[in-house]
């Protein structure tokens, strides 16, 4: 006692430290229920806290993972879902249930209070699995809540009570204030955390499993067990658009990308029909609305009209490009969310990453295990019924009741009945015991004196049918759990198709689409630029996102970002927006090298470059300055003058030059000679014409978007003015610029590059006059969609063909069990070429069950005379031998 006195006792005048000892012995830690000491000494309190916190913050984590946030991979519930699932089950009885009746009866299992439980019913009932609701249940469209649970009612439904409740082969365990049993786990019979998907924060980890398509989860079990591969990917009740190309398994790392559905309801009005997993209308608009206030999107007005189908209408200002509009929406608000899986359930008390394949993989081998274990049992209930069947039959037909008539005791008459039995069990597949005795014994007279042996018979029989048929599943337990997949698909799979599409996004610049709302300003003599200096000069509209590129009469260039007011040199001879992707904007220059040395000329393209860093454009000599210059965005190349200064004996004062002549090379590049006398001045003789290759331009059909970078079907080399051609199954048309921002509707069936006088042949159905026409037309406007068939709303259109001769095979319905023989058109002898908006001629009154494109008649396409284009060339494709030098310093152009 004196040691401890002099270990607790604080010496008088010492503040006591109350810090803790890290390197205390175990044996002082505080464990079950003993968290503090308290030792008196007179007045004084001492209260030991080591471990504390250690062990209440464990306790607290590991309560918090394993009774709350995530979910078991047993049955895919988290404990307050299961003890949902349990008390509806407790309550069924085929009628509905207030929400909060199943609250409160909850509250007899889960701890935490009514307003947990409710949530979480809500959530469960708004997956339109496992509860059958009624009311208000809330919109995960729009976000609306529920109503209140005493106005909200629910019950079982069908699926659920096929699926999760087997009470045989239920592992049972205490409720947490002893008075109840409550599953420790349901034996769900299908894969439903994948199905429902679950979310959840805990302690120091959180989960995140996406919801999965009902029908290709099934689909993957069976292939599970019939050893096949499968892959998984996300499916979402909002429907929407999903790149998957980086789900990896659901695994942490992993991220998807989701879009909403946006449509071109017309020139100026967009229409959002779909919306991405994790948002809802509400978040939707606001983010929109954020996003016009911001000015990185323009629009006129929103509207919501959203009910039972998502419609958000998205009204434009005249002239705001629709295309670019849907890009920027996707880039700069809600219109597409990236969502990052991780898969994380408990198993055996531990939490456990895990794929989602691993998942399935788990949860179908556990459901053939839970089918096994209810065949055993229905095997085993079935040989007892069989049982005491058959000891019934030999009972009775043996009238052994008879002999107990003359027994007094318990044990005689048990002894008598058994007697009686023995001769006639031997076929029985177990002994007789004493309980099956008593349950002979309590068969009523009235039973024994209507027995029937044949209808006692045929109950044996079936039973016996019954139990090899048991046998025969539980030998083949595979085909079994395939057949138990099969018949859920069947049953429960219809209306549950994938709503979410899955396609592989393109990447969207956000420089691109961004509204360009601020205006940039250029001080040229002092070397600012910036959005800020509005007494300045106006250069162009710009945004807070944007780059500048900058050149200087001194040869530099620089780019920087759009700021306020930046310095970027003085004396700035061109200043525009920057796009690091362009390829195709070429700048002409001369300068000269020095103070008075000779001048150089050359073009060359801008790419990989580093912000803010200043590029030497000449030959990096001191006094070097930039004599023309000019930027041409398709490559132009003029023809300058160039006016020499009377200096000694130079022969020849003024000549032109074409920079067509020159070859395209990088920004380091030195140029070409142009003459080594003073330049008095530099006049523009002629604009020039592009001088690139056309761009040849390729259709990705699996981001449905145009690109240059060759991936997908080559539409064909354009040039600046020609267009590419789109026709939809809706029967419009239009004639468009091959922008790649443009977005293309899900029913196009031609898209190519578009040839003015080449004919489009059509065949349709009109719908108001009953009857399939034919037309061959023209296009006659350019950007504006128009319709080629009739506008009643039962015409549609068969086929479309680009071909110059095409030939289409008409088969016939039959009639009255008649086949009429199909029919081959020519079309370009059936039709000559008419107007757009001409009806066509009549091609049968009868009833087509299909219309086929054969192959076209030969057809010589003439021969476009182009003429020769210079291709751009980088730095080491090119040399200086395209201007040559005479003896008098001054140039001249081989034209050879």
């Amino acid at each position: 006692m004196k040691d401890e006195e002099d270990e607790n006792t604080i010496p008088e005048g010492q503040e006591e430290d109350n810090s803790i000892d890290e390197n205390q012995s175990e044996d002082k830690s505080f464990e079950g229920q003993h968290f503090y000491d308290n030792q008196e000494d007179g007045n004084d309190t001492i209260t030991k806290v080591t471990g504390m916190y250690k062990d209440w913050f464990l306790d607290y984590a590991s309560y918090v993972i394993l009774e709350r946030a995530v979910p078991a991979i047993e049955d895919g519930f988290k404990p307050v879902q299961r003890r949902i699932m349990h008390s509806l089950k407790e309550l069924d009885d085929g009628r509905y249930n207030k929400v909060a009746n199943v609250v409160g009866h909850t509250m007899q299992y889960h701890p935490h209070g009514d307003q947990s439980i409710g949530d979480a019913m809500v959530q469960i009932g708004q997956k339109e699995l496992l509860i059958d609701c009624q009311g208000n249940w809330g919109n995960i469209l729009t976000g609306d809540g529920a109503a209140a649970s005493r106005y909200i009612e629910a019950r079982l439904s069908k699926f659920a009570l096929e699926v999760i409740y087997s009470p045989k082969i239920t592992d049972w365990g205490v409720s947490y204030d002893g008075r109840r049993a409550e599953p420790n786990n349901l034996p769900v019979k299908f894969p439903l955390l994948l199905a429902q998907g679950a979310e959840g924060i805990a302690v120091g980890l959180s989960t995140k499993v996406l919801p999965h398509n009902f029908n290709e989860l099934i689909d993957s079990s069976i292939k599970i067990l019939k050893g096949k591969p499968f892959t998984l990917y996300p499916d979402f009740m909002t429907q929407g658009i999903a790149d998957v190309s980086n789900y990896n398994d659901g695994l942490r790392g992993g991220r998807i990308r989701v879009r909403a559905k946006i449509g071109q309801l017309d020139k100026n009005t967009l229409v959002i029909t779909q919306i991405p997993f994790s948002t809802n209308t509400t978040t939707l608009i606001d983010s929109i609305l954020k996003a016009n206030d911001k000015g990185k999107i323009k629009i006129k007005k929103i509207e919501d009209n959203t009910a039972a189908d998502v419609e958000i209408l998205i009204h434009l200002f005249p002239g705001v490009s629709p295309d670019k509009t849907i890009d920027a929406l996707f880039a700069f608000t809600a219109c597409e969310t990236s969502v990052a899986p991780l898969g994380c359930v408990i198993e055996d008390n531990k939490p456990l990453f895990i794929g989602v394949s691993d998942m399935l993989k788990i949860s179908t081998n556990r459901t053939v295990q839970l089918l096994k274990s209810e065949l055993e049992i229905q095997l085993s209930e079935l040989e007892e019924q069989w049982h005491f069947l058959s000891l019934e039959r030999i009972f009775i037909e043996n009238k052994i009741y008879r002999d107990i008539e003359e027994m007094t005791t318990r044990e005689t008459v048990i002894k008598a009945v058994d007697d009686g039995l023995k001769p006639h069990t031997k076929h029985l597949k177990r002994a007789v015991t004493e309980d099956d005795i008593l349950r002979l014994l309590d068969i009523r007279i009235m039973r024994i004196s209507k027995f029937d042996s044949n209808k006692a018979q045929d109950k044996i029989e079936a039973l016996e049918g019954d139990i090899e048929q048991v046998k025969h599943n539980l030998e083949h337990l595979i085909d079994f759990a395939i057949a138990y997949f099969t018949k859920l698909k069947e049953k429960y799979g219809k209306g549950r198709e994938r709503q979410t599409e899955l396609r592989i996004f393109d990447d969207i610049e956000a420089t691109k689409v961004v509204l360009r709302n601020t205006k940039l300003y250029v001080n040229k003599e002092e070397g600012f630029v910036g959005t800020s200096l509005k007494k300045d000069e106006y250069v162009t509209d710009c945004s807070d996102i944007d780059d500048v590129i900058v050149f200087l009469r001194d040869g530099k260039m620089m780019i920087t970002k759009v700021d306020a007011k930046t310095f970027v040199g003085k004396d700035i001879i061109h200043i525009a927006i920057f796009d690091k992707s362009d390829k195709r904007t070429i700048y002409n220059m001369i300068y000269r090298d020095g103070k008075s040395g000779p001048s150089y000329i050359k073009r060359f393209n801008v790419s990989g470059v580093t912000r803010d860093k200043a590029y030497d454009l000449t030959n990096e000599t001191a006094g070097s300055q930039v004599l023309y210059f000019s930027c041409n965005p398709n490559g132009e190349a003029e023809v300058i003058t160039i006016l020499l200064r009377q200096v000694g004996s130079v022969k020849k004062l003024k000549f032109d030059i074409d920079f067509a002549s020159l070859a395209i090379k990088g920004r380091a590049s030195k140029g070409n000679l142009v003459t080594k006398y003073p330049i008095k001045k530099i006049e523009l003789k002629e604009k020039g014409i592009s001088t690139l290759l056309p761009r040849k331009v390729w259709f990705d059909d699996t981001v449905q978007r145009l690109n240059v970078d060759a991936r997908g079907e080559l539409l064909g080399e354009f040039r600046p003015n020609d267009k590419i051609l789109v026709i939809s199954q809706s029967g419009k048309i239009k004639v468009i610029t091959p922008e790649l921002s443009t977005h293309f509707d899900e029913d196009m069936v031609v898209l190519e590059k578009w040839i003015p006088k080449k004919p489009i042949s059509a065949i349709y159905y009109d719908g108001e006059k009953e009857r399939y026409y034919i037309k061959r037309f023209l296009v006659e406007t350019e950007n504006k969609e128009e319709s080629f068939i009739t506008e009643h709303p039962n015409s549609q259109l068969e086929i479309v063909s680009t071909d110059y001769r095409p030939v289409a095979e008409l088969i016939f319905t039959k009639v009255k069990g008649v086949q009429k023989e199909a029919m081959t058109v020519d079309i370009e002898s059936f039709i000559s070429v008419k107007g757009f908006k001409a009806l066509g001629n009549q091609l049968t009154t009868d009833k087509l069950k299909q219309v086929n494109l054969l192959e076209p008649l030969p057809y010589e396409i003439p021969v476009e005379v182009i003429p020769e284009d210079l291709e751009v060339k980088g730095e080491t494709d090119a040399d200086d031998s395209d201007i040559q030098l005479e003896d008098d310093g001054q140039i001249t152009l081989s034209l050879e």
